[in-house]
């Protein structure tokens, strides 16, 4: 019955993908994948969604730290707020950006009044959408890498002299490396397949914020193979970028704690 059940589970995200192949117009591929627009969208796509994680690292793993290891007052308030873009609508996140940071919105009134900055329907902005809704991915993972961490390894540091940024970056992160890099790639593949937060608070400018999945869209309204083939690249570079990480650190991280 379980395996039926398994069977059937691998099936719904198998059968998806198989169809994409099986559909995929293979005789014009290397026509479409080499035009000019399909490979600036392409290429904004990896950018903007490697930029994104870099940022959500930065910003991301302190976080993460803050709702592991200190006695924030709503803790649980807090990192329900921090990680409820992970089942917003994608749109709603997009309305939430623009009134946010639009040129009348609250923080972005200011910035286009004091600084000259106007966010919306720019490439950061396509950065902004993928970290707002992909950022959750590593906070949630790294978090709960920090609360499984034996933290007699950073008392001994700190009792053997070292300060709490020291010990943070040569005891702590080393220890969660395996967890931070998988979130990274969650990150990752969450930005680069971000299309409602992007087309609402970037829009669908060529070259500027047509990323990949936008292209795709496009594409799906006016030629379906197109569409399919497009769908296809995005697949193939999450596929092979997931499966070799994961089998790079994850696997690795599976074997030490077997031994």
């Amino acid at each position: 019955m379980l395996l039926a059940a398994g069977v059937v589970g691998a099936l719904v995200f198998v059968a998806p993908l198989v169809a994409l192949v099986v559909r995929a117009p293979w005789r014009s591929s290397f026509d479409i994948v080499g035009e000019g627009p399909v490979r600036t969208a392409l290429w904004l796509s990896l950018t903007t969604s490697i930029t994104a994680t870099a940022l959500s690292i930065v910003l991301g793993v302190p976080l993460a730290w803050l709702l592991a290891r200190t006695s924030l007052p709503g803790r649980g308030v807090v990192r329900a707020v921090c990680t409820l873009s992970m089942v917003l609508p994608p749109v709603v996140a997009g309305v939430a950006l623009f009134l946010a940071l639009g040129r009348r919105g609250v923080l972005g009134e200011w910035l286009d009044r004091w600084f000259g900055v106007s966010l919306p329907f720019t490439t950061p902005a396509v950065v902004l959408a993928q970290v707002f809704v992909a950022m959750p991915f590593l906070v949630l993972t790294v978090e709960a890498a920090l609360r499984q961490l034996d933290v007699r390894y950073e008392d001994a540091a700190r009792t053997l002299g070292g300060r709490e940024l020291y010990v943070f970056r040569r005891v702590t992160l080393p220890a969660i490396r395996p967890a931070l890099v998988a979130g990274a790639v969650l990150t990752w593949a969450r930005a680069l397949g971000e299309f409602g937060a992007t087309i609402t608070f970037a829009g669908s400018f060529p070259g500027t914020t047509r990323t990949m999945p936008l292209e795709t869209y496009l594409a799906l309204e006016n030629d379906p193979d197109r569409a399919v083939l497009l769908s296809l690249v995005l697949v193939t570079v999450s596929f092979v970028v997931l499966y070799a990480l994961r089998d790079r650190w994850l696997g690795a991280a599976l074997r030490g704690a077997s031994t």
